[in-house]
């Protein structure tokens, strides 16, 4: 049976440069090593590694009607992804980011809101919604939570798995702004500075706890080079993550969205499924780009399998 995963909200084209150790003073210039676009976003980010991981995947969302758009759309459309309900906005430009890329990885931005922001649940497609193993919403906080809720409810009264992941940074404003779609995501994947901002806990098992209560089925929250902290009503897990040479993190916290989910609704436990979303991530760190890596979902699961024998 094919695994059905619609991505849909934050649509992102990212320009990355790199090595970025400082700005150029006044119109002075500097040399870099590379400069290239990838598809982006906690619904583009996502999606692709979804694709990569044997998902057969549509988006849904807004872009521009301009250059940016065109080349997001190709680049989405290379991976095997559906692109048809992707909204074309005439008025605003394709959301779009630039990132200076450290030499440790690390990677400040410079971002465009554009047409994410004008994405409404009039331009979702509901009967794909209803079609779809797996709705992943990437951005709820550009619909608000009525709205997100409106759209999370239809996927689970049709028996679509949920799942949701902010682009936002987190506070407890955030967390009101967005608290009527909790209840209905099955799966919620903020990273850990997202989680504590969000609730104002001291730790992260505390801040899964209060998402939890507030009606969250799973919280699985990325937390860097820590790897990640699961939590349901069973417990709470922390799971390493893989040691492999950084180049890169954008786009991790996508890739691991997407290897928990595809490992998830396969029927692994959320600590098992956070494994095979570390080794997501972990094939994406290695390159510039969240669309970085030629793997699939087995060369995922030997990868590590391979890691944890050795270890």
């Amino acid at each position: 049976m094919t695994f059905r995963a619609l991505a849909a909200g934050v649509h992102v084209l990212d320009i990355h440069v790199r090595h970025v150790e400082s700005i150029p003073s006044g119109s002075d210039g500097a040399l870099v090593e590379q400069i290239r676009m990838s598809p982006a976003g906690t619904a583009g980010g996502t999606a692709v590694v979804l694709a990569k991981l044997g998902a057969d995947v549509a988006s849904m969302g807004a872009v521009g009607n301009d250059p940016l758009g065109r080349v997001l759309l190709e680049l989405l459309a290379e991976q095997r992804i559906d692109v048809s309900r992707l909204v074309r906005r005439d008025d605003v430009q394709t959301s779009a980011s630039v990132l200076p890329v450290r030499p440790n990885g690390d990677r400040p931005a410079w971002h465009c809101i554009g047409a994410n922001g004008t994405f409404t649940v009039a331009d979702a497609d509901l009967e794909a919604v209803a079609a779809a193993d797996l709705l992943h919403l990437g951005g709820p906080e550009f619909l608000g939570g009525e709205a997100a809720a409106e759209l999370l409810q239809h996927a689970r009264t049709n028996g679509t798995a949920t799942a949701l992941d902010l682009l936002a940074p987190g506070d407890p404003d955030m967390l009101e702004w967005v608290g009527a779609a909790l209840p209905h995501a099955d799966y919620f994947l903020p990273n850990d500075e997202q989680l504590l901002g969000l609730t104002g806990a001291a730790t992260l098992e505390e801040g899964a706890a209060a998402l939890l209560e507030r009606g969250v089925g799973c919280v699985a929250a990325t937390c860097g080079a820590d790897g990640a902290l699961v939590a349901t009503a069973d417990g709470t897990h922390r799971v390493p993550a893989f040691e492999v040479d950084v180049v890169d993190t954008t786009g991790c916290g996508d890739a691991f969205s997407a290897g928990f989910l595809v490992a998830v609704l396969a029927g692994r436990t959320p600590a098992e499924a956070a494994v095979i979303g570390n080794a997501a991530a972990a094939q994406v760190v290695q390159g510039l780009g969240s669309d970085h890596g030629a793997f699939d979902l087995p060369s995922v699961e030997a990868f590590a399998a391979a890691t944890a024998t050795r270890s």
